[in-house]
């Protein structure tokens, strides 16, 4: 009677799994076949956007064309400098705080972090509008630094690496003291050390958000020498000159580039960095 009951289970157990493979699957195609459509256009002549030949010839004519519409060169500098200079002032900053909260006693310290977890829950396009006027007091508009500054502190890079340094435990602390090592330098030779997945995978995390950030830069900028890449693109949705998707095919495979080779050199960190922290 038991067998016989558990044959159906496992049946049923086996038409669900095989179920929910082939939704990945069809998710997996539905998300990449736009990709995939992407790099047909950039690779190819304008003509073969609606029309697919499997020999078609292959040209990079389109990636010249997409680097000499925009100065590209700047475009990547000041993506480059926004993103070192917030990533560098987040690691710093939320290293400090995440020590503090993990190590410290001191009054007000829940509710203080709870008030750091509420900003998780709040949009950034919700401080927009005071955000521009604090940056307007401040005489930063259309700098680099008015890009970055509301994003210099991280209240999601502090909640992880809190939870990072909880997990350490507290006799290396102790062995730290006795070798000598203030506070500052156990953190700086211990916690750092030890978190440094982390560090990885939340640098990734962080650089992805800001490389394709449009909202923001879009609204503190006014000239072509702060602009990122992301508020260059609209270069080419121009309507005096037409949409030319092959052309824009090929300036977002650019952009997105840099960041597709980091994930893929960094993809294993990334994982377990996150499997490590208890957070999915």
């Amino acid at each position: 009677m038991t067998i016989a009951a558990s044959l159906p289970q496992s049946r049923g157990e086996k038409l669900w799994d095989l179920l929910e493979k082939a939704g990945c699957y069809l998710l997996g195609i539905l998300w990449v076949l736009p990709l995939l459509y992407s790099v047909w256009m950039a690779f190819h002549a304008p003509e073969y956007e609606v029309r697919f030949e499997l020999f078609a010839p292959l040209t990079l004519e389109n990636f010249f064309n997409a680097w000499n519409a925009a100065p590209f060169g700047r475009y990547f500098l000041n993506t480059f400098m926004l993103i070192s200079t917030i990533l560098v002032c987040q690691f710093v900053i939320c290293t400090l705080a995440a020590y503090a909260f993990a190590r410290y006693e001191f009054r007000g310290k829940t509710l203080i972090f709870m008030l750091v977890l509420v900003q998780l829950m709040i949009m950034p396009e919700v401080l927009l509008v005071e955000n521009y006027r604090t940056i307007s007091q401040l005489g930063l508009v259309d700098t680099i630094l008015a890009m970055g500054l509301p994003y210099m502190a991280s209240a999601f890079g502090i909640f992880l690496l809190r939870q990072t340094f909880l997990t350490i435990p507290r006799e290396l602390d102790d062995a730290a003291r006795v070798e000598g090592a203030g506070p500052l330098m156990t953190l700086w030779k211990v916690y750092v050390p030890l978190a440094r997945p982390i560090y990885v995978a939340y640098g990734l995390v962080s650089v992805s958000y800001h490389w394709n950030n449009l909202l923001w830069p879009l609204v503190i900028t006014n000239s072509v020498t702060t602009r990122p890449l992301t508020v260059g693109l609209q270069v080419f949705a121009s309507p005096d000159q037409g949409v030319q998707w092959s052309v824009i095919s090929a300036a977002s495979l650019m952009t997105s580039a840099p960041l597709l080779v980091g994930f893929l050199l960094f993809q294993r960190q990334f994982v377990q960095s996150f499997m490590r922290a208890g957070i999915k």
